[in-house]
């Protein structure tokens, strides 16, 4: 019986020539495979993080050595079945020369944009940057994409060729910013006390920076009313409860102290046609 047994399991499949034991043995490489993949990689990036290169660095290093190691683990499986690797990889190479051949060479310009990324550093890991016409917090960088997420929990994947073509606009990379809230004042307004006010908020606002020093300016005079800029520096981190507090208590006050802002208003004049 026992005969019996491993001759069924020595005999080759109907029609792809595989037999049983190979089948077995091709499945257990792959999920050992993967199972130590996982473990080296983890092993690698821990082993990064106690240098000094940027998180950014080190997680596109980790996904670099992942994808090797991922194609390893695919060409030990496909010989644990028996066919040959070179065959393997030579067939790869035709498909990957008819790829190229039909000039979708995107996966090698993405590739050289994300080690670009990483070398450089553009963005950060956990910076908020808007790129490609996206805003968000950066994620990960890849070896073919990056990854933002938007403030309302929207992943974001980008191309690593668009992230390296495009301007980036890093909101987070120093260490303060300016807060910027305009504010239109009737015409006729007594200005210094306008300007006053809005200093006196500025001022007492315990998270605003004494330097550099806060100020209004004057930016227009516009249709219905003279443009006010408050300009107030920051920490970054604490540029929207700034700028929140200032836009409502600049409203706040000019209401209490009788300054008025004015709305845009359109007159309508009705002419009565002659009979």
């Amino acid at each position: 019986m026992a005969d019996a047994n491993s001759t069924a399991f020595g005999s080759p499949l109907p029609y792809v020539g595989i037999t049983p034991i190979q089948v077995i043995t091709a499945v257990v490489v792959l999920i050992v495979g993967y199972i130590v993949t996982k473990l080296v990689v983890a092993s690698f990036k821990r082993g990064l993080k106690r240098t000094k290169l940027p998180a950014l660095v080190v997680e596109f290093l980790g996904r670099f050595l992942s994808a090797l190691l991922y194609v390893a683990v695919i060409l030990l499986t496909v010989r644990a079945l028996g066919i040959g690797v070179g065959s393997v990889v030579l067939g790869l190479s035709a498909v990957i020369g008819m790829i190229l051949g039909f000039g979708m060479q995107d996966t090698l310009t993405n590739l050289a944009a994300g080690v670009w990324i990483a070398a450089l550093r553009p963005i950060d890991m956990g910076e908020v940057v808007e790129v490609a016409g996206k805003v968000g917090k950066v994620n990960a960088v890849g070896i073919m994409s990056t990854e933002l997420m938007t403030p309302d929990n929207v992943l974001i994947t980008i191309p690593n060729k668009l992230v390296w073509g495009s301007v980036i606009t890093n909101y987070t990379r120093m260490p303060t910013r300016r807060v910027s809230v305009d504010v239109g004042v009737a015409y006729g307004t007594d200005l210094d006390r306008a300007v006053k006010i809005a200093m006196e908020l500025m001022e007492n606002h315990p998270k605003v920076l004494k330097d550099p020093a806060p100020g209004v300016a004057i930016t227009g005079l516009g249709d219905s009313s003279i443009n006010l800029q408050l300009r107030a520096w920051t920490k970054t981190e604490d540029f929207w409860d700034v700028k929140g507090y200032l836009t409502k208590a600049v409203y706040e006050a000019y209401m209490k102290e009788g300054i008025e802002i004015p709305f845009p208003q359109m007159d309508v004049h009705v002419r009565e046609m002659p009979k």
